[in-house]
């Protein structure tokens, strides 16, 4: 078998440094907002290159805090897309907004620019553009459709730590940027947690108390607030890793460009694209291909771990269905959907197990064509 991530591989490089760390943490008795979490956030901020970096404890709390640290609630409109991960949009409905979705660019996978103005109602507060397996978004086109429209950019960041667009990391161009350290993402923890950018004074005040119960002070509560802090052992955990994300995101993208060469003389398998001016962190390898879930099948039965992410697009969900956006309305998104499949991406992927993964998929490309 050929996982679609093997983190027992990272934990194999890493694994005495954060065991040194953890017994720290665990000997210490300070387990709650420690010395790992104040340093952590300093470090996170430099490296994505804001003002402020509020730790969570997972990427869709810092979706919803972000809604809600901007005002955004009941009677507003928040655009962003479907072909994205629930928490993207269930942090909409939590505060109380509508989620107005607009439609993908059929080679990034990312909000297609050219269609967000027509999205635009009176109620419209926020654009959330998702940086979608690693890829940014048009940020650029983006920050000029929210400086003429007055609109606030909430970026959704969860899979693209280290991500950049023209030199700028991800999490830094709009009013709020949002990551999570699932342990799958490029930067995991061992558990779950998040984090929350940005570049204002007020927004980071006001995240940090409604991250602990709504209150700067403690027993003294302002709003209602929630339960938000990460745990100190992940923080620990997370500063071990940090040092590392940069060269886990190189051999990530030498893996892609593996792949790319490897698929090359297989038509029917697209794969990714990147824009000009953009460093991909491939948090997936998603290609393009015909008669996708049959080959996904075969690519199971011949221990392949291929993955079907987001199959069924937001709009198209139970959870939405009051929105009334049926099938048909976003035909880019509902076509990818059906098209797609991520491929085993990790830093510690071999060589070898490309060409298994490479020659596999082409094989199985070309006997469904002649089944079909």
């Amino acid at each position: 078998m050929i996982p679609i991530l093997d983190s027992k591989r990272q934990y194999a490089t890493i694994g005495e440094e954060v065991e040194r760390e953890v017994v720290e943490v665990l000997r210490s008795g300070q387990y709650i907002l420690g010395k790992h979490n104040k340093a952590l956030q300093e470090e996170l901020a430099e490296f994505v290159g804001v003002k402020h970096a509020v730790t969570l404890n997972s990427g869709t709390d810092a979706l919803h805090l972000a809604l809600r640290a901007l005002d955004i609630g009941a009677g507003d409109e928040v655009i962003s897309v479907a072909f994205t991960f629930v928490a993207t949009c269930e942090a909409i409905g939590i505060v109380g907004a509508k989620p107005v979705f607009v439609d993908i660019d059929p080679d990034t996978f990312n909000i297609d620019v050219t269609k967000i103005e027509a999205a635009i109602t009176p109620r419209t507060k926020a654009i959330i553009p998702v940086h979608l397996y690693g890829q940014p978004a048009n940020m650029e086109v983006i920050m000029e459709i929210a400086r003429k429209h007055n609109l606030y950019v909430i970026e959704d960041a969860c899979q693209a730590i280290g991500a950049t667009y023209k030199g700028k990391m991800v999490g830094s161009f709009g009013d709020i940027g949002c990551f999570s350290f699932y342990p799958t993402k490029n930067l995991g923890a061992m558990g779950d947690g998040g984090l929350l950018t940005t570049n204002s004074d007020a927004i980071k005040d006001r995240v940090i108390a409604l991250r602990n119960h709504g209150g700067a002070v403690r027993y003294y509560h302002d709003e209602i607030g929630v339960n938000s802090r990460l745990d100190e052992v992940q923080a620990a955990v997370l500063r071990v890793k940090l040092p590392h994300i940069k060269d886990w995101n190189e051999k990530r993208r030498e893996n892609a460009y593996r792949y790319n060469e490897l698929f090359a003389s297989c038509k029917d398998i697209v794969t990714p694209k990147e824009l000009d001016d953009t460093y991909c962190v491939y948090h997936q390898y998603t290609v393009k291909i015909p008669n996708r879930d049959n080959i996904h099948k075969m690519l199971q039965d011949k221990g392949i771990g291929a993955m079907l992410y987001y199959p069924v697009p937001l709009h198209l969900q139970k959870v939405h269905e009051y929105l009334g956006v049926g099938k048909g309305s976003l035909p880019v998104t509902e076509k990818c959907t059906e098209m797609v499949i991520s491929l085993p991406m990790f830093p510690e992927l071999t060589l070898e197990e490309q060409q298994t993964v490479a020659s596999t998929l082409i094989e199985c490309v070309e006997s469904s064509k002649v089944v079909a």
